[in-house]
């Protein structure tokens, strides 16, 4: 049987079900006062039989407003009752055994009234559902249901989704605009695309952007959104300019102060996406410096008078256009066949009706052809079902764009009833957010919406949901990463705007930008977003009301300082929390009373993409959070002090699943290896943990991503627990099921460490997927690596490596993407010469980092990675033979080099900024002209580089 879930439309009536089941035939019905067992009797009875009207309610077209009156007042019911389970169950749990006299008085009194408070309330909840009875009756809601149910769709297609991702139609305008940037004109030029939504302006500028932006000293690519916060939108075009912004909380002035300075005397190109109005522009154009080293600026608006405000003449505007017919059948029949001569005869007329009705959006085409490419078979019937469908609009046809909205509302209609929750879930995502997968997944499981049968992996079902809202088109992809799987998504606007209107209608989810709005709610708020967009935290108040104390999941964005009263929502299962700041206390003590939570997340926007620990950033969790007994997720940022006296707690928690400590100073938690059901432990350190509890790691077989990190200096020589690095490897052979593999350091390891995972005849992990070791000392390359056939990432660090090293990665290796080699500065090469040629495999890597300062041992033969678009190489100017690696220009596809100099402070010499220069001049001469060079001073350490350059590395792909 599968498990319960949540649903958008019937609320949580299966879950209610389920537990009303669970209180008939346990101890806690027969202690409750009263006529209670009854009315829970009855309650039980009577529910299934909404539910299965419900059922029959989902799949109809239209409803009558009437019958969508009653189905949301059951819908409503149905989560006021789950409340009153739990908080009945939470209540009335038994006591520790190890509580004094007073502690045990106190909960008998609190059991008592626990009683009392539920029998009342299952009474009122009867006569609740007696009235909904008898509105059903008045309303004849059996005889609105419709027998026409949505289209059939195949949960499991994906072979469309590359050719989905393809562009037609775009080469003329790409052409076109490219001349306009890179004509001779020294000022700086303004250019605006202009056109309603839909039309494909953001991936007409990410083309150009892509095209050119090599050619000029610095670049960014920013989305504006409705409701611009200024100063994370000008944080962005600073981190992506390389440039750090203030550690402080700052104004809107000072980053356009910062990014002036910066630009004044740079040659740069910045695309600013989705500019909706001109005193938006007139903010963020003052960052933008006039100069005459021929820098250019395009935004993309869907109002003609901001691309006239913004744009110097008519000349450097662009006005997109619909998709040719001919174009959007290509488009049209590449996403359903893979080809246009694929699509049989009979498909023919219907599917120019539905074209038709597209009007040349290319938005329109995909949402409308992913869902016919999402049906099993290629029935003339379906096609005229979907295109009848798109024809029957009831109002009056006012503009193409309506018709699409339509459309849009068609492929929601189509999905499955067990993705329509986990899609309308997105609007808790703020507008122009990139979303993680694997955050999405998390959140996903957390509130319910995965269905599985026993023996199945919730999260490895919620990702198969997350592939088929892809497959569909109905969210899009800000990039691919190295191995095109998918890692991040985002939605377009105009499907936002139509996820908001279904949440709104189903009280799915409520989005305000003032914590005071929530008071207008007239509805019990169920899932709350609050983004503030900025606002200042003196100006900043909640009163909670009974429409908020309800809410079940509830995330806060904007990066204000504020934190909601956390102890008002009893109800909470999912918390998120976003910050932009560096200097604050988070308070979470009032978490331990949260006891429905499920996930819990803090993040530190700032701090994830600076690198960076913060300084005076800290979190105060409560002393004890053994009481968080459903808590699955728990993950926390970088801070420089986290108190955390209830750390031992954590292994009390029976379904935590992903524990992520970012760079948590202490050592593991005493019996951590009790957690069997953790699949995610990332941030403890190793050295100061003790030998049992890296033992207990061996006990957690379900774990499939495991990363650690050793403090700053250790080795196994100072370390406060020796023999820690065999404790170590004994585990990891017990781990089978690790896909990622991490152990980090701010000092590499004396090679006695590294050399105790040597020896393994076999690796244990078989699927391993992403391995760094890049901090670490080998002697040689281990044997072992040949066998991770599954390897797409793999970072490593030795004393030297040698071609029969280089040969084994690449030609045993065929899924690798993703290379770091280090070799330890201070060895003699005695003649050593790397050279990777066709031969050498290799053939799907992307990006090579290969840190030496004897550049002259690398030689890149012809056909020599063949799809290498970065490269990275690290030197110590000190050390450097004066040499560039032999070759490069055999690298056909390299878009971008990068050379990691000495740190800052050696860089500040003259003898170091004279070498720079030399460092400059060589590779300038060696490369070719078209692949971008980057000289960088080694400010983190290679590994926090080589991250760096993984995230650059991502290619966007925008609406």
């Amino acid at each position: 049987m599968a498990a319960i879930v949540v649903s958008a439309y019937k609320g949580v009536i299966d879950s209610v079900l389920s537990k009303l089941k669970e209180l008939m035939t346990g101890d806690k019905c027969t202690n409750v006062i009263g006529m209670s067992s009854m009315d829970i009797l009855f309650l039980k009875d009577e529910l299934p039989a909404m539910n299965a009207l419900l059922e029959k309610l989902e799949d109809a077209d239209e409803l009558d407003p009437q019958v969508k009156n009653w189905r949301n007042q059951v819908r409503e019911m149905t989560y006021d009752i789950e409340d009153c389970i739990d908080d009945f169950s939470n209540n009335v749990a038994s006591v520790d055994a190890k509580a004094g006299f007073l502690d045990k008085a106190s909960h008998f009194l609190k059991t008592c009234r626990a009683h009392l408070e539920a029998a009342w309330q299952i009474k009122e909840l009867k006569t609740r559902l007696l009235e909904i009875n008898e509105r059903c009756k008045r309303y004849k809601v059996e005889d609105y249901i419709s027998s026409t149910s949505s289209v059939i769709v195949d949960p499991r297609i994906s072979a469309f989704y590359k050719e989905a991702a393809s562009l037609v139609g775009i080469d003329n305008p790409k052409r076109d605009l490219t001349k306009l940037v890179m004509d001779e004109e020294k000022q700086l030029k303004v250019l605006s695309i202009v056109g309603f939504g839909g039309l494909g302006k953001t991936t007409l500028a990410s083309q150009v952007y892509r095209e050119v932006g090599g050619q000029f000293n610095c670049k960014a690519f920013v989305s504006v959104s409705q409701k611009p916060d200024m100063v994370r939108l000008l944080t962005s075009v600073l981190l992506q300019l390389k440039q750090h912004p203030p550690s402080h909380a700052c104004v809107v002035q000072d980053l356009i102060n910062n990014l002036r300075e910066y630009l004044q005397d740079k040659r740069y190109f910045i695309v600013v996406d989705d500019l909706w109005d001109v005193p938006a522009w007139n903010i963020i154009a003052c960052a933008f410096p006039q100069n005459d080293q021929h820098s250019r600026v395009i935004i993309t608006t869907r109002h003609e008078d901001v691309a006239r405000a913004c744009s110097s003449n008519h000349k450097c505007i662009h006005n997109m256009k619909p998709l040719s017919d001919q174009d959007s059948r290509k488009l049209f029949f590449n996403r359903i066949f893979g080809s246009e001569d694929d699509c049989p005869s009979y498909l023919t007329e219907v599917s120019c009706q539905i074209l038709k009705k597209c009007g040349g959006l290319p938005l329109a085409i995909v949402t409308a052809a992913s869902v016919l490419a999402c049906q099993p078979t290629r029935l003339k019937e379906q096609w005229e079902h979907v295109q009848s469908s798109l024809a029957t609009n009831k109002f009056a046809r006012k503009s193409t764009l309506e018709d699409m909205m339509h459309i849009l509302d068609l492929s929601y209609k189509s999905l499955p009833h067990h993705l329509k929750a986990c899609f309308l879930y997105l609007g808790a995502y703020p507008e122009d957010c990139v979303i993680s997968k694997v955050e999405l997944v998390k959140r996903w499981v957390a509130e319910g919406f995965v269905s599985t049968y026993p023996g199945q992996d919730a999260w490895v079902v919620a990702e198969s949901y997350f592939s088929e809202l892809v497959n569909r088109s109905m969210i899009q992809l800000p990039y691919k990463d190295y191995y095109n799987e998918v890692s991040h998504c985002r939605v377009h606007d105009l499907m936002l705007d139509m996820i908001l209107r279904r949440c709104k209608e189903d009280n799915f989810i409520s989005v305000i930008h003032d914590p005071q709005a929530a008071r207008q709610v007239q509805d019990k708020i169920r899932r709350l977003t609050i983004d503030l967009n900025g606002a200042e935290d003196d100006k900043i108040a909640m009163t909670i009301t009974r429409q908020v104390s309800q809410v079940r999941s509830l995330a806060v964005f904007g990066g204000s300082k504020w934190i909601p009263p956390l102890l008002e929502f009893k109800f909470l299962r999912v918390l998120f929390l976003e910050f932009f700041l560096r200097e604050m206390i988070i308070d979470l003590t009032g978490i331990n009373q949260l006891s429905q939570l499920r996930y819990l997340k803090v993040e530190c926007k700032e701090c994830l993409m600076d690198g960076d620990i913060p300084s005076q950033l800290s979190i105060v969790l409560p002393g004890q959070i053994r009481r968080l007994r459903h808590l699955e997720t728990l993950e926390l940022p970088w801070v420089s002090d986290c108190s955390i006296p209830a750390i031992s707690d954590i292994v009390d928690l029976p379904c935590l699943s992903h524990l992520v400590l970012r760079q948590h100073t202490g050592g593991l938690p005493d019996g951590i290896g009790k957690v069997k059901s953790l699949r995610t432990l990332h941030g403890f350190n190793l050295p100061v943990s003790s030998l049992e509890n890296i033992n207990g790691l061996g006990e957690l077989t379900n774990l499939g991503d495991l990363s650690l990190h050793c403090g700053t200096g250790y080795s196994e020589s100072t370390s406060t627990t020796p023999g820690w690095m065999t404790a170590l490897s004994c585990s990891l052979e017990k781990l089978g099921s690790l896909k990622g593999l991490s152990v980090r350091s701010s000092s590499p390891f004396h090679s006695c460490c590294a050399d105790a995972l040597s020896n393994w005849p076999s690796p244990p992990f078989l699927n391993l997927g992403q391995l760094d070791l890049l901090d670490w000392t080998f002697s040689r390359i281990p044997r072992w690596i040949g066998h991770l056939h599954c390897l797409r990432e793999l970072a490593l660090g030795a004393k030297q490596i040698l071609q029969e090293d280089v040969d084994m990665i690449g030609t045993r290796l065929p899924s690798i993407v993703h290379l770091s080699l280090r070799i330890v500065p201070g060895i003699p090469a005695k003649g050593r010469k790397i050279v990777i040629a066709g031969s050498t495999g290799f053939a799907a890597l992307r990006f090579f980092c290969f840190d030496s300062s004897e550049m002259s041992c690398l030689t890149f033969g012809v056909g020599g990675m063949p799809q290498l678009r970065r490269l990275l190489l690290g030197l110590d100017p000190r050390e450097w033979d004066k040499a560039t690696p032999v070759g490069l220009h055999h690298l056909s596809r390299l878009e971008e080099v990068r050379v990691l100099t000495a740190s800052p402070a050696a860089a500040g010499s003259e003898s170091m900024e004279g070498k720079s220069a030399l460092i400059k001049g060589a590779f300038q001469d060696a490369l070719p002209s078209r692949p971008a060079f980057v000289l960088l001073p080694r400010i983190r350490s290679l590994a926090d580089h080589v991250n760096c350059c993984k995230i650059n590395m991502e290619t966007l792909v925008y609406k």
